[in-house]
C-alpha cells in the first residue's frame, strides 16, 4: 500500500510541476524517475525496459529530418503563396494559413510549424496594416487540429500507436475524417468571432502580391533533395505494415539519408533536436512504468469498469473529455502516459471494441491542447514569437480564444466518435 501511495505522490507533483512551470520538464521528469529507482519503486532493468524507444527515435528522427528541410525556406514559400493565392483578402488568408498549418502539422511537428510560418504570417499582416494577432492564433490552434490526423502529427499520437501497436494508415483512416470535420467548424468560428480585424484598403493588397516566394527558397537542389526524401519518409509510414518495419526505423532511416544527400552537417541538425523532450519522455516513461508497477492502473481500470458497468460508450466519451481538460491544465504528454497502461488494463478486461478507447484518448489529448496556453508547447511557442514583435498573447487571452474552440471541437469529436463507432 504504501508503494502505491508514493507512486502516485511522485506522479501527482511531476504533474503540478510540470503545469505551474517551476522547473524544466525534463528535469523534473528525470527526478521523478531518479526518486522511483532510488525509492525500489521499480528495478532498473524493468525501468529501462518501459522506456518506449520507437517513440523516442521516431521523435528524434523526424526531429533531425524537419532540421534540415527548414533550411530550404520551403516552409515560409508555402506561407507566401497561401497569402498570394487569397490576392490579399485577410479572410482567404486565414483560411489559407489556417489550412497549410493543419497539413503541416499532420506530418510534421507543431512547434517546427509554427516557428516557421508565424514570422512570415506577422510580416503578411504589417503588409496588409492589419493585427496579426488574429491570423497568429489561429494558426496554432489549426496546428494543434491538424497534429491529430495522423500517427506523427502529435507525441501523444506516437505514444498511443506505439503501445497500441496502431499504424500510421489506422490513424489516417480512424482520425482524419473527424478532424478534417473540427477544422471546417473551427475555421467557421474564426472567421466569425474575428470578422470586424479582416478589413485591409485595396491599395494595401498589393503589396502581398509584390512578395517573391522564390526568394524563400535559397537552395533549390536542397529543396529538390528534401522533398523526395520526405515523400518518401511519408510513403514508407504508409507502407510500413507492408515493410514490416517500425515507424522509428523509417523516420531514422529518412534523417540519416536526408544528411547524407544533403551533405548538412550532423552537429548542426542534433543542435536542432528537442533533447529537453526527448528526455523528458524518457524521466516520463520510467515514472508512469513505477506506478504501473505498483498495480495502480489495475485497481483504477477496474473501478472505472464498475463505474460505466462494462458501458463501452460510456468509457469512450469519458476518456475522450476527461483527456481533454488534463491536457489543457496538466499537458498532453503526461496525462497520456499515464493514461496508456491504465487503457491496457481496461482493454485486457474488455477487448469488445476496446480499441474505441485509444482514438477517444487521441482525439481528447490533442484537441485539449487548444484549451490553455499552457496545453500545448506550439501555443508557448506562437506567444514567445508575438512577444518577440511588441505583441502580448497572455494566458487569459488565449484562454478567451481557445478554450471555446476546444468545447466546439470535442463536441463535434463526441458526435463522430458516437456516429462512427457507437451507435
Amino acid at each position: 500500500m504504501t508503494g502505491i501511495v508514493t507512486s502516485l505522490l511522485l506522479l501527482i507533483l511531476i504533474y503540478i510541476v510540470v503545469a505551474f512551470g517551476k522547473l524544466e520538464a525534463a528535469l523534473i521528469a528525470l527526478l521523478g524517475a531518479v526518486a522511483a529507482l532510488e525509492l525500489r519503486l521499480i528495478d532498473q532493468d524493468p525501468a529501462f525496459a518501459a522506456i518506449d524507444w520507437n517513440t523516442i527515435f521516431l521523435l528524434i528522427g523526424m526531429m533531425m529530418v524537419v532540421s534540415v528541410i527548414k533550411r530550404t525556406g520551403m516552409f515560409q514559400y508555402l506561407a507566401i503563396r497561401s497569402a498570394k493565392l487569397a490576392k490579399g483578402n485577410p479572410i482567404l488568408i486565414i483560411i489559407f494559413l489556417s489550412g497549410a498549418t493543419a497539413l503541416l502539422s499532420a506530418f510534421l511537428d507543431n512547434v517546427t510549424t509554427v516557428l516557421v510560418v508565424a514570422p512570415v504570417t506577422i510580416l503578411i499582416a504589417d503588409s496588409l496594416e492589419l493585427d496579426a494577432m488574429p491570423f497568429l492564433v489561429c494558426e496554432v490552434l489549426a496546428s494543434n487540429i491538424g497534429g491529430t490526423a495522423t500517427l506523427i502529427g502529435d507525441p501523444p499520437n506516437i505514444m498511443i500507436g506505439s503501445a497500441a501497436n496502431l499504424s500510421f494508415n489506422d490513424f489516417l483512416t480512424n482520425l482524419s475524417p473527424g478532424v478534417i470535420i473540427v477544422f471546417f467548424v473551427f475555421i467557421g468560428w474564426a472567421l466569425l468571432v474575428f470578422r470586424s480585424s479582416l478589413h485591409v484598403r485595396p491599395e494595401l493588397k498589393s503589396s502581398i502580391m509584390e512578395l517573391d516566394e522564390k526568394k524563400s527558397i535559397t537552395d533549390i537542389r536542397l529543396a529538390r533533395i528534401c522533398l523526395i526524401v520526405f515523400a518518401l519518409t511519408i510513403t514508407g509510414f504508409i507502407l510500413h505494415d507492408t515493410l514490416s518495419l517500425k515507424p522509428a526505423t523509417i523516420a531514422l532511416t529518412s534523417a540519416a539519408l536526408i544528411i547524407f544527400l544533403t551533405r548538412t552537417s550532423i552537429e548542426q541538425v542534433f543542435k536542432d533536436v528537442e533533447w529537453q523532450t526527448i528526455f523528458f519522455f524518457i524521466g516520463l516513461f520510467i515514472v508512469v512504468a513505477a506506478v504501473n508497477e505498483q498495480g495502480v492502473f489495475i485497481i483504477l481500470s477496474r473501478k472505472l469498469l464498475d463505474i460505466t458497468r462494462g458501458d463501452i460508450t460510456l468509457m469512450a466519451l469519458a476518456v475522450l473529455w476527461v483527456s481533454a481538460f488534463a491536457a489543457a491544465f496538466v499537458g498532453a504528454v503526461p496525462f497520456v502516459a499515464t493514461m496508456i497502461p491504465f487503457l491496457q488494463g481496461i482493454i485486457a478486461q474488455s477487448p469488445q471494441n476496446g480499441f474505441i478507447l485509444w482514438w477517444a484518448l487521441s482525439l481528447g489529448a490533442c484537441l485539449g491542447g487548444n484549451g490553455t496556453l499552457t496545453g500545448a508547447a506550439a501555443n508557448m511557442v506562437v506567444a514567445g514569437i508575438a512577444r518577440q514583435h511588441g505583441m502580448t498573447l497572455s494566458y487569459r487571452s488565449f484562454l478567451k480564444f481557445g478554450f471555446p474552440v476546444m468545447i466546439i471541437s470535442l463536441i463535434v469529436a463526441t458526435l463522430y466518435v458516437i456516429v462512427r463507432y457507437l451507435h
